[in-house]
């Protein structure tokens, strides 16, 4: 049997295909003859307008569309989680967009972060955030920016923790230079002054902010910040693990740790655990980001709180109020919170 159509109602009804939207949307008064017919019809045919129909008529789709670098890091889920249920909330449904290269390679990644821009103002997407990737380089490469400046003429586009330099664009980010200053005067309050960074990527801005908090708060108290003991080269357990080793090998070890985020916290622990060290009494371990894995590590991770859950539900409600062309402020910051946990403690020499 072919399905009823919005077509079919209309026509039985002896109405416009307007007046039959009207009626399914609310969205303008109706005689209530009419509204009685058509509401008797859609009952009789059980008729349900797909998705497709209601944006031909309401010219929206209730799609977000949402690029982020890898959905397997636990920050990004976090993230999602405040910004999904807060967007279902008002009506819409997410159109996912992991651009994570098997491979690690970065220029794939951007290549892919192009793809799904084009792709998703294809699908008549009614707003569009971004998660990581390009927005989070120090210095993009102008083709880059370009490309999302245009997108951002076209349809609503919101940042998360982000910025595209010499573009106007809405974002809310948290504040990562006064998440690695409480980092770093938490472990310097404990009596720590031999501490190490390590973590992260030069070229990404988020690193760079949290590396100026550290150092300029250890050039504060007058500490000095270590060349061999400030390490980059990326954010996974596996890194973490590395990390440990080269500050292992080092003539003098770090009394504590500050790791660009949990996962690498989660490596360095697991190698200082391997070579016998205890933490915190041998060496104080402090993370970035409180992914649900830090409250569940033995010892349980000391970490700086970027609030994911909460910036995801801002990002909805200011993505929504640009959809509503409502009056939104352009920059929202977030202040992290040190969440003061068991892998960090005085040094082991001044324990009583």
């Amino acid at each position: 049997m072919k399905p009823v159509t919005v077509y079919d109602i209309a026509r039985e009804a002896n109405v416009s295909v307007a007046t039959v939207s009207r009626v399914l949307n609310n969205t303008a008064p109706v005689k209530k003859t009419t509204r009685d017919k058509i509401n008797a019809l859609i009952e009789k045919y059980q008729f349900q307008p797909n998705a497709l129909a209601r944006s031909l008529f309401k010219k929206e789709t209730s799609m977000i569309g949402v690029i982020l670098p890898d959905i397997t890091n636990p920050f990004f889920p976090e993230v999602l989680a405040g910004l999904e249920q807060e967007l279902r909330s008002k009506g819409y449904t997410i159109f996912l967009c992991d651009t994570v290269s098997v491979n690690a390679d970065y220029e794939e990644q951007y290549v892919r972060e192009s793809q799904y821009l084009n792709l998703l103002l294809e699908k008549q997407v009614d707003g569009l955030v971004m998660i990581g990737g390009r927005i989070n380089l120090a210095k993009p490469d102008k083709r880059l920016i370009q490309e999302v400046a245009e997108v951002s003429k076209r349809l609503p586009l919101l940042l998360i923790n982000g910025q595209l330099p010499g573009q106007k664009l809405n974002r809310i980010f948290v504040d990562e230079k006064a998440g690695a200053i409480l980092a770093t005067e938490h472990l310097i309050g404990l009596g720590h002054r031999d501490i190490a960074f390590v973590g992260g990527y030069r070229k990404m801005s988020n690193t760079l902010q949290r590396v100026q908090g550290f150092a300029s708060t250890m050039e504060k108290h007058g500490l000095p910040v270590r060349p061999e003991w400030l390490l980059d080269g990326g954010f996974s357990v596996e890194k973490g693990k590395a990390f440990m080793r080269a500050l292992l090998a080092a003539p003098k070890r770090p009394t504590a740790v500050f790791c660009a985020n949990d996962l690498v916290a989660i490596g360095v622990m697991k190698e200082a655990y391997k070579a016998g060290l205890r933490v915190p009494e041998d060496l104080s371990i402090i993370g970035f980001d409180d992914i649900p894995f830090a409250s569940h590590s033995i010892p349980e991770l000391t970490t700086i709180s970027l609030k994911c859950y909460d910036v995801g539900k801002g990002a909805a409600e200011l993505l929504h109020g640009l959809i509503s062309k409502a009056r939104v402020r352009r920059n929202t910051v977030v202040e992290p919170e040190l969440i003061v946990r068991e892998s960090t403690a005085p040094p082991g020499g001044e324990q009583g």
